[in-house]
């Protein structure tokens, strides 16, 4: 029997390459919609995603000959984890591999929004040349609040320290240096956040927690959508409680609410925290290889 492995969001050819030179059957099926996905995946032993495909609900249920599911990268809020467990699949992703990309991004993004870097160059666009108007701050001797400390958490401190920035890091762990968040919230001058969706985080931030930091405080979000509750994120960047805000992430994914967009104060990229070429490589290299060890473990 040879494996069949649907590919439904795109990986770097090396790993495709891998997964041919095991002798599996690979379609590159990234241009097919997503809604046609429930009607071919009982064909497929393997389904390969990134976070653009949900493998939830019917397309899920569809899958009848689904063995492996592969996660090429982090997190694992777009699989319905339970569901596929008691289904008897085994998913395997991979930890670890963009940490350095996302963590870069979030200093980026922080470094944007103490320069105001997007503003200047639209500014300069429309033909203005608006230097006291667009006045930034420096990072050195600012307080960096970081909400989570994991690999991307931990290399946003070292990156942030090397700045000359005071950090402080918020996790439900119980090492001396984590301080409670809202301890935290009321120091920072700038905040970061570097946790997974789950039921505990989702709205981790919202108007309470708003209420609690320093007026003018920036946001940098480059972890999930739904960590912070994007209304109330709008109502405080429209009262000047937050300074300004750079978002990778977005509650909906392409947004269909634009109004955060429409803020002078807001920059943000479409969920590119792990989209280098660095980062891509590595993790398609390594949910290919993780891919051939859940196979060979279950003797397929």
């Amino acid at each position: 029997m040879v494996i069949k492995i649907l590919v439904s969001d795109k990986i770097a050819d090396e790993g495709i390459k891998i997964l041919e030179e095991e002798g599996y059957e690979v379609k590159r099926g990234w241009d097919i919609p997503k809604p046609d996905l429930p009607k071919i995946i009982g064909e497929y032993e393997v389904l390969i995603v990134r976070s653009a495909t949900k493998v939830k609900g019917e397309l899920l249920e569809n899958a009848k000959n689904l063995k492996v599911i592969g996660r090429a990268g982090e997190g694992l809020d777009n699989v319905d984890f339970e569901r596929a467990k008691q289904l008897g699949i085994t998913l395997v992703n991979t930890p670890h591999v963009s940490y350095i990309s996302v963590a870069e991004l979030a200093i980026g993004h922080m470094i944007a929004l103490a320069r105001n870097i997007v503003q200047c160059t639209n500014s300069l666009r429309e033909g203005k040349w608006e230097k006291e108007k667009l006045m930034g701050t420096e990072l050195s001797g600012k307080t960096l609040g970081v909400i989570g400390c994991g690999f991307i958490g931990k290399d946003v401190e070292r990156l942030a320290l090397a700045l000359g920035m005071k950090v402080i890091v918020v996790e439900e762990c119980v090492y001396d240096r984590f301080v409670p968040l809202a301890d935290m919230l009321p120091q920072a001058d700038f905040i970061t956040l570097h946790v997974p969706l789950m039921p505990k985080t989702r709205h981790l931030i919202s108007a309470k927690e708003f209420n609690l930091m320093k007026t003018g405080v920036r946001i940098i979000d480059c972890s999930r959508g739904g960590v912070i509750d994007q209304e109330a994120l709008y109502q405080a960047l429209m009262s000047g409680k937050v300074g300004g805000a750079a978002l990778d992430v977005f509650e909906e994914e392409p947004p269909k609410d634009r109004k955060l967009f429409a803020l002078s104060n807001v920059i943000a990229t479409p969920h590119m925290g792990a989209q280098t070429f660095e980062a891509q490589h590595r993790a398609s290299i390594q949910i290919a290889n993780n891919v051939i060890d859940a196979l060979d473990k279950l003797k397929l």
